[in-house]
């Protein structure tokens, strides 16, 4: 038995599995502990969906419908193997399973089958629902097996337990199938083999590329009728420096207002006389930082 992890751990669990998360409306807060406990947990449960889509899926799991309110489990598991955290606290996923199995999943043993419905699953087990069709049919990237596969070690590092206390759905509740499409056995290994190594650590992410600015395009090129993007775009960065006279606009034409606009804008760097006429020069053009069009 163990305390339920915090919505900052749980999300710091998965993150430091190698995971990539995404924490989906005010799901930190967002249970059904007022209908019963929550925990102590034993376990996580792996369930599919019967959905497709991501978005429709993980609103319908924070939200639930008429019949079951959400929400419907902790996480949903899209098809590229990112996580959505749609709840906190106990949860409509697992309902009344057979107490023998729970008495397996706390001893960590062989699982017995699952015959009756006497147990209260939702106060017991950590929830993920896997976004599939549930035919036999529907395919199980790999990517979103391997994050069935950290989703669960994370929460058994965290607990310290091995990986028996996975299971699915269909080894809890008399008459389910979920998940379909693999083995637990199989997975159940595959969890095996990551607890006997150290998490992978936080996903790295790629450096932004550094901003592409607009060069120079020479004096000559603002003059009457001249008609482009690169005048809408410094427009909008001298209306952001506080030096915009545009009473419309800015626009993509050169017109008075620009050149104004523009000599505001020398004027701001100390230029005066006539180095702050409106007509812009390399120097200034460079300071004002124009995003590539």
């Amino acid at each position: 038995m163990a305390t339920p992890l915090s919505a900052s751990r749980l999300l710091k669990a998965l993150r430091d599995e190698g995971l990539e998360v995404r924490e989906y409306r005010s799901w930190r807060s967002h249970n059904r502990n007022h209908k019963g406990p929550w925990g102590p947990v034993n376990g996580v449960m792996i369930h599919h969906t019967v959905t497709s889509g991501t978005d429709a899926t993980v609103r319908l799991c924070y939200e639930g419908h008429s019949s079951l309110p959400g929400p419907l489990c902790h996480g949903v598991i899209d098809k590229k193997g990112v996580v959505h955290l749609v709840g906190n606290g106990r949860a409509n996923h697992a309902g009344l399973g057979d107490g023998d199995v729970l008495r397996a999943v706390m001893n960590e043993t062989a699982l017995p089958p699952d015959n009756e419905a006497d147990t209260d699953g939702n106060r017991r087990f950590y929830g993920f629902e896997c976004v599939n069709l549930g035919d036999g049919r529907d395919p199980w990237p790999e990517a979103q097996k391997l994050a069935i596969e950290k989703v669960s070690a994370a929460i058994c590092h965290a607990h310290g337990w091995t990986h028996r206390s996975v299971i699915g759905h269909l080894e809890w509740q008399p008459g389910k199938v979920d998940p379909r499409g693999f083995s637990m056995n199989t997975l159940r290994n595959r969890i095996a083999g990551r607890l006997g190594k150290k998490p992978d650590g936080p996903p790295k992410t790629s450096p932004k590329p550094p901003p592409r600015y607009e060069p120079f395009p020479g004096a000559d090129f603002f003059r009457a009728g001249r008609n482009s993007k690169i005048i809408t775009a410094m427009g909008k960065r001298l209306v952001a420096e506080g030096c915009g006279r545009y009473r419309v606009g800015p626009g993509p034409r050169w017109s008075e207002a620009d050149r104004q606009s523009y000599a505001a804008w020398q004027r701001k760097l100390g230029y005066s006389g006539s180095d702050a006429d409106g007509i812009p020069g390399a120097t200034s053009w460079k300071q004002l930082k124009v995003p590539n069009v």
